[in-house]
């Protein structure tokens, strides 16, 4: 974690006057429990008429949450939610849109089989002699595309539209109710750049009707084009709330990752600083021009044997986009990548594995574990993947290879035949890396491998990272921490909006702040 001063919680005091009008939302002191977790801790947050009000912090940080509990998905353990000066809680989203409040997911919840109309006008259909008025329907749907400022026939299939029609009309659908509230989070995330100008142009145009825009976005850059006010949420707390054009950017970058403006100076490189590769050392892997439509700008990366590269940046800055481009999970529209000189095609991770490179995803749960498993199961996966599902791996083998990590990773307890369920978060990440290395990958791609954890298992496997490069073993090292960055890495990768911005040394004047100028600016020298 980057070193700071405990935050207290903002003095309503602190809190930058905004319009003289009243509130249309107004949340205090909201606390959100979960087992085991308290997801928020008495968080206010406000919204105002005619703004549109940027909600930011990295992942965890409680934005999902704070929705969840204004639209009535989440139960709230504490606090008061106040919508035009009353009280109120709902019982889900369709409660809340009927109060005048919407939310537009990135994610088009609609239906792309129906017509337009039909999907705007979905839940408020006009009726005449108990049946449905289709004439009246697409004349009403008409009014919404126009104040969209969409020229589409409202009879047309909305699946034959593109994403950021599709965007619009559920935008257009949300105002069916007369929306007083309209909450978008992560609308831009497969817009191109006329796309978002596009959208921008309607919520310009909402906010100019008094409609209060809650706007949720990794890119930075559109968060100053069109918001007004800030609020930073960071590890479910209320860090600050700002005006825009008062805060720059690269203090709203260490709000989100440091919790306070002056981050603090990270520790110096633990590895050597100069770098661990060999003398006229060729790349292990060379990236050349390597992307993919709305997940990575084209780049190059050379990864070397013996080396750690960090990647840094906000969520959604691309490093996992860029990392699964390289293991093969997704295809790369353009560019071209060569395997210890020769040329490679990776377009599933069954060819990565097969050229020895591994890849432990973030979703931990989700894409990684397989918690009804055992241990000793899920650490030979890996081993039984390469051979293929026909060929079992003897048993003596297998259980040859499980006790000799568990040992090596000290996975705790110590049991071949515990449920992986059961286990902790760090020894459930000790296991996925086990499953890995029994491949003896030559690369290992470690996406947010100490997130959720212990801090005692975060050091044993950092541990494990240096010990791994220094026997030769390529890494990538992603994570949200840039001291962990710091510490490890001896190059670093910095990525902003989807591109590779900068690609600098890991050297004792690189420190945290250094990496949060980058990060803010975009620009490796400014």
């Amino acid at each position: 974690m980057i070193a700071s001063e405990p935050q207290q919680r903002p003095n309503a005091a602190d809190i930058p006057e905004y319009p003289p009008t009243s509130p249309v939302v107004q949340m205090t002191g909201i606390t959100v429990e979960f087992p085991g977790v308290k997801a928020l801790d008495s968080v206010d947050f406000r919204l105002f008429p005619g703004e549109v009000h940027a909600l930011m912090g990295e992942n965890g940080a409680g934005k999902s949450t704070l929705i969840k509990a204004l639209t009535g998905v989440n139960q709230i353990a504490a606090g008061t939610v106040m919508v035009s000066g009353a009280p109120a809680r709902f019982s889900g989203p369709a409660d809340a849109r009927e109060h005048g409040i919407s939310t537009v997911y990135q994610e088009v919840n609609l239906c792309t089989n129906l017509t337009v109309a039909e999907n705007i006008m979905l839940g408020s259909e006009p009726r005449r002699f108990g049946g449905l008025d289709w004439h009246s329907m697409r004349r009403q749907a008409k009014v919404f595309l126009t104040r969209m400022g969409l020229g589409i026939d409202p009879a047309s299939s909305l699946g034959s539209h593109s994403l950021a029609v599709q965007q619009l009309v559920a935008i257009s659908r949300a105002m069916v109710v007369n929306a007083k509230v309209l909450i978008l989070d992560e609308p831009t995330s497969s817009l191109d750049t006329d796309e978002v100008e596009q959208l921008f142009d309607v919520m310009r145009q909402l906010r100019q009707d008094g409609v209060a825009i809650l706007f949720v976005s990794h890119f930075l850059d559109q968060i100053y084009a069109i918001s007004d006010r800030i609020t930073v949420l960071r590890n479910g707390a209320l860090v600050q709330e700002r005006l825009t054009g008062e805060l720059p950017q690269r203090e709203l970058v260490s709000l989100m990752i440091a919790g306070t403006p002056d981050a603090q100076v990270g520790q110096a490189n633990e590895r050597n600083s100069s770098g661990s590769r060999a003398e006229n050392a060729k790349p292990l892997l060379q990236a050349v021009g390597l992307g993919r439509k709305g997940a990575v700008q084209p780049f190059d990366l050379e990864l070397y044997p013996g080396e750690v590269i960090g990647m840094a940046g906000l969520l959604g800055s691309g490093r996992t986009e860029l990392a699964r481009l390289l293991y093969g999970a997704d295809k790369a529209d353009e560019g071209s990548i060569n395997l210890q000189g020769a040329p490679a095609k990776l377009r599933t991770p069954r060819q990565a594995l097969g050229h020895k490179i591994a890849y432990t995803s973030e979703d931990r749960k989700g894409e990684g574990v397989v918690g009804d498993l055992t241990v000793a199961e899920n650490i030979i996966l890996g081993l039984q993947a390469a051979r293929g599902w026909t060929r079992p791996m003897p048993a003596a083998k297998a259980s040859q290879v499980v006790e000799a990590y568990i040992k090596a990773l000290g996975i705790r307890p110590a049991n071949p035949q515990a449920l992986l369920k059961n286990l902790s978060g760090g020894n459930q990440q000790k296991v996925l890396l086990a499953r890995w290395l029994a491949t003896a990958p030559k690369l290992l791609i470690l996406d947010e491998p100490t997130r959720g954890i212990d801090i005692g298992a975060k050091t044993e496997i950092m541990n494990l990272v240096s010990e791994l490069a220094e026997q030769g073993m390529a890494v990538v090292f992603i994570s949200a921490e840039l001291e962990e960055v710091l510490r490890l890495s001896d190059r670093i990768v910095v990525m902003r909006d989807h591109a590779k911005v900068a690609e600098i040394p890991s050297t004792p004047d690189v420190d945290v702040p250094r990496l949060i100028e980058i990060i803010a600016s975009g620009e490796e020298d400014k």
